[in-house]
């Protein structure tokens, strides 16, 4: 006898609505909502806030050198950076509340905030 035999079709009903309550709370409940603003920290401080409703460019200045932040379109990326690996500006384009992009060898930071934050882990 195969374990499919096994499985009969309340079985299968349950394993439906337990998938799709799952898909439901990942959409709502995994993402943050749309960025408003954008924090922009250099070496630990606050250079400079900005709305993501302004079209911009924002020089950082860093140890290594200076880390161009770009905002369009309601989104914003590490344009440019002087770090080696260039992790920063493989990240792309950030837009939800609670994306970051680091570039920790400049010690440079972008951080979206809005109106609510997304989870990077479960809380109880």
């Amino acid at each position: 006898m195969t374990a499919l035999k096994l499985v009969k079709a309340g079985d299968w009903l349950v394993f439906l609505l337990a998938a799709g309550f799952v898909a439901w709370l990942f959409a709502t409940l995994w993402h943050g909502g749309r960025g408003e603003r954008v924090v922009i920290r250099g070496g630990g401080k606050i250079v400079a806030e900005a709305s993501l409703l302004t079209d911009q460019t924002i020089p950082v200045h860093g140890p290594l050198g200076t880390s161009i932040i770009a905002i369009h379109d309601r989104r914003v990326r590490v344009a440019s950076d002087p770090s080696p690996r260039q992790y920063c500006v493989k990240q792309g384009w950030l837009s939800r509340s609670g994306e970051a992009a680091i570039c920790l060898p400049n010690q440079v930071s972008v951080e979206i905030l809005g109106a609510t934050k997304a989870y990077d882990s479960l809380n109880y």
